[in-house]
């Protein structure tokens, strides 16, 4: 199927009876007439689900919806992005271990790479865009597990040039994991482009409706784990789970399965399941809405490049910007729908434009059906140092603004009033 029909009819097939609509399972157990019946499913719980911390009928859906979008093998869903990101590094990282990331990636997730994972022995080591093939390889040891970027920067704006680190990874035989939230697979799927493992925070454009937070990871299948000296844990017997080993067991979807049991059960990273069915449901507009993002988001640049109160925009759609060629080769059906852009004058010129705004609303979000604005120094990379800030791509004036599906008319309207005000 083409990636809009999977939007509207993935994941869930109704057999002749059944509701047309995916049904929401709000359950937390599930029946069994004999114990064989349960024993087979904790020996193999691919098989069925038993207890909605691990899987739920609802969840199974939506995430095989998502992994149908994305080329995948498997997914699993999680009860925020950050949690989904947190188990991707755990369930290949353990004390000891390190994982390479970029710098200029989304403030929480620079706060858990330089601050929390360290805390629980796991290091990371942050390479910066302009860093050359060879600069970043002199950065692995033997205890790298994983390549960590975004495929377009939060709010950085920087494009991931796949080619460059999937070289990488597959020269060095560790995971390539992409955080694909702002793409989406609708423009980008990383797995055809030599990624491992691709991730979401579902509560941006997967949802749409900025009603339920959520994550989902995952596995490309395409992940030579047995034999690795680096991922001993893959094809290894799993004492804390009846000695299953991953390899075996899940095959190509090793990975996926092994989050799953370890992660999934024993730290609690669960979606309920009405988010799930929400999230789903938000996904059927996957495309419309990226479609018409995207095109407002390209049309509020270039009236933006004409402000004579505007220093500076950054979209990848706009063919002067600096990531345009390379987003050329790998987006497809436009270029997403979130822009940054610098208001001339200092950091109190661009405050004063977010507080002109009327139409478009201040939120800690983006990628809604509802146009949203934030100030990121001073909001969502606030922990930051100046340096980190710099490292990240954010100056004292930049404004993020994210593209809902309004008339584009009255979002321009809005915007160049605000600007006028200050």
């Amino acid at each position: 199927m083409k990636i809009e029909t999977i939007c509207v009819q993935g994941g869930y097939e109704p057999k002749s009876g059944d509701p047309r609509v995916l049904p929401l399972y709000q359950s937390t157990t599930y029946y069994y007439k004999t114990p064989e019946e349960m024993a087979h499913l904790f020996d193999v719980p691919k098989d069925g689900h038993i207890y909605s911390r691990i899987s739920n009928p609802t969840t199974a859906c939506y995430e095989d919806k998502i992994a149908k979008l994305e080329g995948g093998v498997g997914a699993m869903a999680t009860g925020s992005g950050m949690s989904a990101i947190m188990a991707a590094v755990m369930n290949v990282a353990q004390k000891g271990d390190n994982v390479l990331s970029a710098a200029s990636i989304y403030g929480g997730t620079f706060n858990l790479f330089k601050i929390t994972l360290p805390r629980l022995g796991i290091d990371t080591k942050f390479f910066t865009n302009d860093m050359s093939e060879e600069q970043i390889e002199a950065l692995i040891d033997e205890n790298t597990k994983a390549l960590f970027i975004e495929t377009i920067a939060n709010p950085a704006m920087v494009v991931c040039d796949f080619d460059k680190f999937a070289r990488i990874c597959k020269k060095h035989g560790i995971l390539f994991m992409v955080d694909n939230t702002l793409a989406t697979p609708y423009h980008v799927r990383p797995l055809e482009h030599g990624a491992n493992i691709v991730i979401h925070s579902s509560t941006k454009y997967l949802d749409g409706h900025a009603s339920c937070v959520g994550g989902v990871i995952v596995d490309g299948g395409n992940f030579e784990f047995d034999g690795n000296p680096r991922y001993k844990a893959f094809y290894t017997p799993d004492a804390s789970y009846h000695d299953i080993t991953y390899t075996q067991e899940g095959g190509a979807a090793a990975y996926i399965l092994k989050a799953r049991m370890q992660y999934m059960r024993d730290m609690g990273l669960t979606p309920s399941p009405f988010n799930s069915w929400l999230t789903n449901m938000g996904s059927e507009t996957l495309h419309l809405r990226m479609e018409r993002t995207s095109a407002n988001a390209l049309a509020l640049a270039k009236i933006l490049k004409a402000s004579d109160k505007v220093d500076w925009v950054m979209y990848p759609g706009l063919e002067d910007d600096e990531y345009h060629e390379i987003a050329k080769k790998y987006y497809k059906n436009g270029f997403g729908g979130m822009l940054v852009f610098g208001v001339k004058g200092g950091r109190k010129d661009a405050e004063n434009f977010i507080r002109n705004l009327e139409l478009i609303k201040q939120v800690t979000h983006i990628a809604d059906v509802r146009s949203c604005v934030l100030h990121p120094a001073s909001t969502t990379h606030r922990q930051l140092s100046d340096a980190d800030l710099i490292a990240a791509g954010i100056k004292p004036t930049t404004v993020r603004l994210s593209l809902g599906i309004e008339n584009i008319d009255d979002i321009a309207n809005d915007v160049i009033n605000a600007l006028n005000k200050i």
